[in-house]
């Protein structure tokens, strides 16, 4: 990390988190953050459910929820980018304060409820997109929703035609009772409804499906059983958690979602059981306190193809980038593996 970029993530931290990332994205937009540019190797290079990764570390959704940085991220060496959440018609989301950093256990806690500027706005900024990402667009469903199953698939058809990937999150915990949507029958018609919108479009792309790390046994079980039916193209294991287990932070009893280091090892557990539960026939992309190349790479060898990022980002800045996929590809090497593929899943026994 540069001396500038230590500098201004210690300024950030002395300021409101959302008013931090609201700078940061700003920071983006004008070419201050750094970039690398594309970080790519034989070894890294991967394919995961049709997609073409120069290297398995993504951005996960939430960053980049209106897609007003796509420049800068594109340059900054991910192997994709996920923006979002983005629900059919603009919403404000839930009062503020709704995030807070949790310094002491390089964590997070947000309940922003799917704040966004809608997905006409989104379907703008994706028209003008940068074409050398790969990039996906997560989809919500609005709060006041008549309909929340029918918002997934109206925002893949407007958004769809611009993507390379779309993920279906119904495991935020902070819109109310949208982890209803998870259980077996809801979640089928629910699919169902996304995959006609994304066969309804001129070029079908992978839609991936979003789960949280608090599913009992059985409903992990119906999870996997219905993403193996629905035609989905994957799994993406997890998004945050309502477990507050072993948190020291004077912010640890906020509402909402817990994201980094605590959730680490509670999202690679799901992510090994639903390795073991799909037998391969999916692939899933591990996030969840991913903050280094060692974690990277534990959730590769527990079941992932691909894994996500984002918390770490608030403390290590988008230097943790090239580090996290450079020293990636040491450990593969170190241990005789000649690809991503070949180390898929070669743990999974440790986290089960």
């Amino acid at each position: 990390m540069s001396a500038l970029e230590r500098a201004g993530l210690a300024l950030l931290r002395r300021v409101d988190p959302e008013r931090a990332h609201g700078l940061a994205l700003a920071a983006l937009r004008a070419g201050l953050a750094a970039a690398p540019g594309r970080l790519t190797s034989d070894r890294l290079r991967c394919r995961v459910a049709g997609l073409d990764l120069p290297n398995p570390l993504g951005l996960a959704a939430g960053f980049d929820k209106n897609a007003t940085a796509l420049a800068g991220l594109a340059r900054a060496g991910f192997g994709f980018v996920e923006v979002g959440a983005t629900t059919p018609r603009p919403q404000p989301g839930n009062p503020q304060p709704r995030l807070f950093r949790l310094t002491e256990d390089r964590a997070a806690i947000n309940r922003f409820g799917f704040n966004n500027e809608g997905m006409e706005a989104m379907a703008a900024r994706l028209a003008s997109r940068p074409r050398g990402m790969v990039l996906g667009l997560n989809l919500g469903a609005n709060k006041d929703s008549a309909d929340r199953a029918a918002d997934f698939a109206q925002v893949l058809a407007r958004c769809g035609g611009d993507l390379d990937f779309a993920t279906v999150n119904v495991s935020s915990p902070n819109t109310e009772r949208l982890r209803d949507l998870q259980g077996k029958e809801a979640l089928a018609a629910l699919l169902a409804g996304v995959m006609a919108a994304r066969d309804g479009l001129s070029g079908p792309i992978p839609v991936f499906l979003k789960i949280s790390p608090d599913l009992d046994e059985e409903g992990l079980r119906d999870v996997a059983e219905v993403a193996l039916a629905s035609g989905v193209a994957g799994v993406i294991a997890t998004n945050t958690t309502l477990a507050r287990d072993g948190l020291r932070s004077a912010h640890a009893g906020e509402a909402g979602g817990v994201s980094g280091q605590p959730l680490f090892d509670r999202s690679t557990r799901v992510l090994a059981h639903l390795s073991q539960l799909t037998e391969g026939r999916l692939p899933l992309i591990g996030v969840g306190g991913v903050g280094s190349a060692e974690q990277a790479y534990a959730k590769i060898r527990a079941g992932a193809s691909a894994v996500q990022l984002y918390t770490a980002l608030v403390y290590g800045g988008l230097a943790l980038v090239p580090r996290i996929v450079e020293g990636l590809d040491a450990l593969l090497a170190r241990d005789g593996f000649g690809s991503v593929a070949e180390a898929v899943g070669t743990a999974r026994q440790d986290w089960l």
